[in-house]
């Protein structure tokens, strides 16, 4: 039962009338009406609907405080304030569950970062390394061919020496076929280290006996002491073989 129903049940009881109460307690009869169903909307706020509950308890013999409290119990706003200001503080417990959830995930996301990071520099460590050894590998060989091709050869080419003179031995490389990289080597050391390119002739001489490298025996033809002599090897093959004076 509201509030509005229990006054109207009240005043009934008494005998009374809309009007005879409104005559009573000097409220308007259409507030009384208004009360009765409930609504204090116009009855100017908090205080001044105590007042009028005040007024209407003695006549309709209700004690007063019965109908102050039923009032602050359906319609009073300080009751209603105060019962929001329990809630909110009721609903503080929600961020807290959601600050210790927020702070996991960002844990977890934290640790999935750094593993990510670590990953990452290991991988690109490792790719440097790669790059590095590799570039060193492919420097080394473009440069010693090129390093020591030229300063052996010119003397014996130009020099247009009997080979019966200056030597037992005379060896003469064509690269007929394919280039290829030849080293030869006299008396321990190298008279030419480096590319014989197709269609170049290089000559060699010796007192005693010639040594030579081939990368390619296939594609070149050798003449020594001028016999021409049959390939060493396939193509592509590689030949180490050493020439003595008989």
């Amino acid at each position: 039962m509201s509030l509005g129903e229990f006054l109207q049940g009240a005043r009934e009881s008494a005998g009374l009338s809309i009007d005879q109460l409104a005559e009573r307690t000097s409220i308007r009869a259409g507030l009384l009406r208004e009360i009765e169903r409930n609504n204090f909307s116009h009855c100017g706020g908090d205080t001044y609907a105590r007042g009028h509950l005040r007024n209407i308890a003695p006549i309709i013999s209700v004690d007063p405080q019965t109908l102050i409290d039923l009032y602050n119990k359906e319609h009073s706003s300080e009751v209603r304030k105060i019962h929001d200001m329990l809630v909110e503080n009721n609903v503080t417990r929600i961020p807290t569950e959601r600050k210790s959830i927020s702070w996991k995930s960002l844990a977890i996301a934290s640790v999935v970062v750094l593993a990510a990071v670590a990953v990452g520099q290991i991988i690109i460590s490792n790719s440097k390394t790669t790059v590095t050894s590799n570039s060193v590998s492919v420097a080394t060989p473009s440069s010693t061919p090129s390093g020591e091709a030229s300063p052996t050869t010119s003397p014996t080419q130009e020099s247009g020496a009997d080979p019966s003179i200056i030597g037992e031995l005379t060896l003469s490389i064509s690269a007929s076929r394919g280039s290829s990289n030849i080293d030869v080597v006299v008396g321990g050391e190298s008279l030419y280290k480096g590319p014989l390119f197709q269609g170049e002739t290089k000559s060699f001489q010796a007192p005693d006996s010639i040594s030579i490298y081939l990368s390619n025996a296939g594609d070149l033809d050798l003449t020594l002491n001028g016999e021409k002599i049959a390939p060493l090897g396939e193509r592509n093959e590689e030949i180490r073989k050493t020439f003595r004076s008989k």
